[in-house]
């Protein structure tokens, strides 16, 4: 049986929009939609009482506008819908743990695209063990795909490509094997960047030693990402590749090369820190500051 997409829910502009952008992704994996509204219970009894109702009324309202919204742009997806006791995190990480896939909205930043990545979104990224996509609250199926020849927006037309992010140093299959799946579902070109920064005698600390800039530098990467992407190329061998590596701060590099993508695919590695679960440098970058939806796979 098919894990369902699951699409968490709050009323808000970007979780209808990540509603509707689960439920295009459930058919294109041929399996179910799962829609969850999760609401926080009052420790106090009396508190709890009082208010259980009119949450419960929220969450039928809520989950009931998500629904119409789906079934709007995907009428024949296959749907359910759950509310959840509980803080949000935790209702929706256990949610995840029987998803194929976790999809919440995050708020666009004004005046530039981006993410306002709220608490819960970050919460459930830095813990989940399945993939969570985040989705801005303007996201519209027309962005998934290239313009119409008179360059308008379209549906019909082919997909942008799906960007993967790749760590040379920490290659994992997980968030490989994740990029070429959403490539070959979107029939898609995948376009795999990976980013180095060259250390300059500037930025040297006592005792560092900063390697020359050398042209082979970029050759040798190249040469080096082809060779891992190998094994998936013969996995897949109707997604068409494109391998990019880039003298640059990978952050800088991921968002430039996200333009106009369908989706961003990063890797976050679950452990717990000192402070608590939180996600690396570069996937925080991408989260914020992306403007296709981001999907961030978890690996250990």
């Amino acid at each position: 049986m098919l894990r369902p997409v699951v699409a968490g829910v709050d009323g808000s502009a970007e979780s209808l929009a990540a509603a509707a952008w689960a439920a295009r992704e459930a058919e294109r994996r041929h399996g179910p939609l799962h829609l969850v509204h999760a609401w926080d219970w009052h420790s106090r009894r009396e508190e709890r009482e009082i208010a259980s109702a009119a949450q419960r009324h929220l969450a039928r309202r809520f989950l009931r506008q998500a629904v119409e919204h789906v079934r709007a742009e995907c009428p024949d997806v296959r749907l359910a819908e759950e509310q959840r006791e509980g803080p949000a995190v935790t209702a929706l990480l256990k949610a995840a743990d029987q998803a194929d896939l976790m999809v919440l909205g995050s708020r666009g930043r004004s005046g530039f695209t981006g993410f306002l990545v709220g608490s819960v979104a970050l919460g459930v990224v830095a813990k989940s063990t399945c993939p969570v996509v985040l989705v801005r609250a303007d996201e519209e199926a027309a962005d998934e795909h290239v313009p119409a020849g008179d360059g308008s927006a379209a549906t019909d037309t082919g997909y942008r490509d799906v960007v993967l992010a790749v760590d040379l140093g920490e290659a994992c299959d997980e968030v490989i094997e994740f990029a070429f799946e959403a490539a070959r579902l979107r029939n898609a070109r995948l376009r795999a960047v990976h980013a180095w920064h060259t250390v300059t005698p500037i930025g040297l600390g006592p005792g560092d030693i900063g390697l020359v800039k050398d042209t082979w530098q970029g050759e040798e990467w190249l040469g080096f990402l082809r060779a891992v992407l190998q094994v998936w190329r013969d996995k897949y061998p109707d997604v068409e590749v494109l391998e990019t590596v880039v003298d640059e701060k990978p952050s800088t590099a991921l968002v430039r090369a996200a333009t106009g993508a369908s989706l961003l695919v990063v890797g976050h590695r679950l452990a717990e820190h000192p402070v608590g679960p939180r996600t690396g440098a570069v996937t925080h970058a991408a989260i914020h500051h992306v403007g296709c939806p981001v999907a961030v796979v978890p690996h250990f």
